[in-house]
């Protein structure tokens, strides 16, 4: 598990120092010439590394609404002025027959406004459920309950809103919650702190890092890949693979327990409803299917600013935080310079505006450089195709994952 809160505007001005000293002559290495030994703090081995994961019996994992009210509520950034609110209603189902809710049998509505109890704006937005299938003997599908996405406009800046989301014909409409947006992009402007997490999971450490995020008071959250680990376990939700690269015992395919995507989401309602999280996907959200379906919990759960910034994947896109420009990569989606993240990475990096965006900050899931053997040179091609763009556009700081 790999987790970090801090204070952006310090640690990128000391980045970027470090950044001065290697245009004076440092040299960078190459990944050819590694693995090195790590510089920095050892790791202290009296720490436990892992943990279990938490039962499903935990009261944080338990649904606690009735059938068709929202759950798993959560925030995602879209544009400077914009929200996206994302929250899930009736009951998953799985089983070797499943039949799919009807996403437009409940309305998916977020009430808002700036005095609690007095939400005098409403907008509306769009409903799906997804699928996981898996067409052998004795393994079970899923099919997910009705995933709600609504973006709410027209947001002022550092401005503390309260909202409820539901279906307000059904009054089944949520409890209030409250959020206060960020400022707009401008040089000056940067959030107190961003937390950036990678390979939480749903351990019991996953709830100290969760627990240690909270007392921080983030104004976002960046997750950089590796969730839920729900492909991880069997689809009866017993324990599969040990690891990513493992092999399932007496399977003809890599597994995945979905209901476990549902903890999950209820785990971490109680941070995400009140902060925006932005998500990038790790190898663990891949899941394929046997229709060579791939990702479809991640697209299908997460709002991302993707067609806010000029890219119609999911899997890769940009955004501002104050004097922030994110920019999100897929490291397992076509990386190649033929390929279409490539163009819109490039077009993307033209399109800065260091005058208002001054940090350009880019984040991915599998690490390029990384001294853990076990993941040494895993994203090799990929950094070979596009390490060069990031170099020639000023790319300040690098985020990853999968690092231990």
């Amino acid at each position: 598990m790999a987790a970090v809160s801090l204070h952006v505007t310090m640690l990128l001005l000391w980045l970027g120092a470090l950044a001065g000293s290697a245009m004076e002559g440092l040299s960078i290495p190459s990944t050819s010439d590694g693995p090195f030994l790590p510089r920095t703090v050892l790791f202290d081995p009296t720490l436990q590394p892992g943990s279990d994961d938490l039962p499903h019996s935990d009261p944080r994992l338990v649904k606690r609404v009735p059938l068709i009210y929202p759950e798993q509520i959560a925030l995602a950034l879209s544009t400077p002025d914009a929200m996206w609110v994302s929250w899930i209603t009736g009951d998953a189902q799985i089983g070797e027959q499943v039949i799919p809710l009807d996403p437009t049998s409940v309305s998916s509505e977020v009430h808002y406004g700036t005095e609690s109890g007095n939400l005098t704006f409403i907008s509306t937005g769009t409903a799906e459920v997804y699928n996981q299938i898996y067409p052998y003997e004795g393994l079970l599908n899923y099919t997910s309950g009705i995933i709600h996405h609504v973006r709410i406009q027209g947001l002022a800046e550092n401005t503390t809103y309260y909202c409820r989301c539901g279906d307000s014909a059904r009054f089944a409409m949520s409890d209030e919650h409250t959020f206060r947006t960020l400022p707009y992009p401008g040089p000056d402007n940067y959030p107190s702190r961003i937390a950036i997490v990678g390979d939480l999971g749903l351990t019991y450490n996953s709830s100290s890092t969760l627990d240690l995020i909270a007392s921080n008071g983030p104004s976002l959250l960046l997750m950089l890949g590796d969730f839920s680990y729900a492909n991880q376990y069997t689809t009866a939700g017993t324990k599969g693979a040990s690891c990513y690269s493992c092999e399932f015992p007496n399977s003809p395919t890599r597994e995945s327990y979905q209901p476990h995507w549902d903890a999950w989401g209820r785990f971490m309602e109680p941070l995400v409803s009140t902060i925006p999280m932005i998500v990038i996907e790790g190898n663990h959200e891949i899941e394929p299917q046997a229709d060579n379906v791939t990702f479809a919990a991640y697209k299908a759960r997460f709002a991302v600013p993707h067609e806010e910034s000029g890219s119609n994947s999911q899997l890769f896109y940009s955004f501002d935080a104050d004097g922030i420009h994110f920019i999100m990569l897929g490291g397992y989606v076509d990386y190649n310079r033929t390929g279409e993240q490539f163009f819109w990475l490039k077009s993307d990096l033209e399109k800065v505006n260091r005058e208002v965006t001054p940090w350009l900050v880019a984040a991915w899931h599998p690490p390029w450089y990384n001294s853990y053997r076990s993941h040494y040179q895993e994203a090799e091609c990929m950094r070979l195709e596009m390490e060069d763009l990031l170099y020639e556009h000023g790319v300040d700081v690098v985020f990853a994952g999968s690092c231990i």
